[in-house]
């Protein structure tokens, strides 16, 4: 279920994947909600492009480090590739 800010409150969530299409954002929100997986969604920019570095707009996904396992399972499951690592 996605949950607000205040969830998070006193421990660090972990990035587990960034949207760069809103189609996807939304679909692994719906994904996540029948799975019943604890998630937080918050727009942000990331660098994007091999030749010509762009500046973008995407959805970050985070989960509380004891979602970790279980939210990957549910992604991979969905054909999702988890984000592993700094941004």
């Amino acid at each position: 279920m996605k949950q607000e800010p205040s969830f998070f409150e006193g421990q660090e969530p972990v990035l587990i994947y960034i949207a760069k299409r809103l189609r996807d954002a939304l679909r692994l929100e719906s994904i996540f909600t029948a799975a019943g997986v604890d998630y937080g969604v918050e727009a942000d920019e990331y660098r994007g492009g091999v030749i010509f570095r762009a500046v973008r707009a995407g959805a970050f996904f985070y989960v509380l480090p004891k979602a970790v396992g279980a939210a990957h399972e549910v992604m991979i499951r969905n054909g999702y590739k988890p984000h592993v690592g700094p941004v």
